[in-house]
């Protein structure tokens, strides 16, 4: 990974006008030494709704994923209880790139008080004009919050990761609710991508299974089970092993083989799906199988 040069500015009860004005002045600034301008080559706005328990790890899965996507991400952290206003943290990350740099902005803002309910006439006029918008929630969605609902309709994608929700599959009821508004990607889904290949590769073999048995993390095997039934037309029994990661697959309590390869990271994943543009039926389908729905 390049070595980034990075330079900020830190503002308490800011405007959106200043924030921008200093976006501005920080992209000059870190082409001050370089021989040609730096290149603005944001190919997308990415939002992160992270509440702060999720602040540091969703920082880290940033950091991780470097320059693959540069963009201007705009990280939102809802502080309902304070007082009202915003705090922001605007940095611009450049790197290396011949005799320039690819540089990406983030714009790291504390949503304070009634702010935190109306996250959309923050992002609104920071968005960048005719790029997609990708929306990471951390956590599980309070489904019919206005800051929730306000994101999903000024977002093209609304990535989560169901991993991180306490009541699955239940959950994916109220997720399906939303495939007809937005593009949707699931962590916990694209984290099965090796087994599910794997399983496909077993067909025509396992038109008939009547059970799995998943050792792995509760909404990946809820999400295997309802992709199974999806694709085969007919109902298979779950049996769950509770573990932290996805360690192996059963098919009437017979052992799958092992996929090759090695799981992606926390910023591969991420990277991933916003490297996608379109909806995604094969999941949408196994989430309502898996919901019942």
């Amino acid at each position: 990974m390049a070595t980034a040069l990075t330079v900020d500015w830190t503002g308490e009860n800011v405007t959106i006008g200043e924030i921008e004005r200093e976006l501005a002045r920080l992209r000059d600034e870190s082409s001050v030494g370089m021989s040609q301008p730096n290149l603005r080559t944001s190919v997308m706005t990415h939002i992160a709704w992270v509440p702060p328990e999720w602040q540091h790890v969703a920082e880290e899965t940033l950091a991780g994923m470097a320059e693959r996507h540069p963009s201007r991400t705009l990280l939102l952290v809802p502080h309902p209880e304070l007082e009202d206003g915003l705090d922001a943290l605007v940095s611009v990350r450049c790197f290396p790139f011949g005799d320039r740099a690819i540089c990406g902005e983030v714009v790291d803002l504390s949503l304070r008080g009634s702010r935190a309910a109306a996250p959309a006439s923050i992002v609104l006029p920071l968005l960048i004009s005719d790029l997609p918008v990708f929306c990471r929630w951390r956590g599980r969605p309070e489904w019919d919050s206005p800051a929730f609902q306000q994101l999903v309709g000024v977002t093209d994608r609304l990535v989560v990761d169901s991993t991180e929700w306490p009541d699955v599959p239940a959950d994916y009821a109220d997720l399906a609710r939303l495939f007809d508004r937005v593009a949707v990607s699931d962590i916990a889904w694209d984290r099965t991508e090796r087994w599910r290949g794997l399983l496909a590769s077993l067909w025509p073999g396992i038109a008939d299974v009547k059970s799995i048995t998943v050792r792995g993390t509760r909404p990946q095997a809820h999400l295997l089970r309802g992709w199974l039934v999806s694709r085969l037309g007919h109902d298979v029994e779950l049996k769950l092993d509770e573990r932290e990661r996805l360690e192996g697959i059963d098919l009437d309590d017979q052992p799958a083989p092992f996929p090759p390869g090695n799981p992606p990271n926390a910023s591969d994943v991420l990277s991933a799906q916003l490297d996608r543009f379109t909806r995604n039926e094969v999941y949408e389908a196994a989430a309502r199988a898996a919901a019942g729905v």
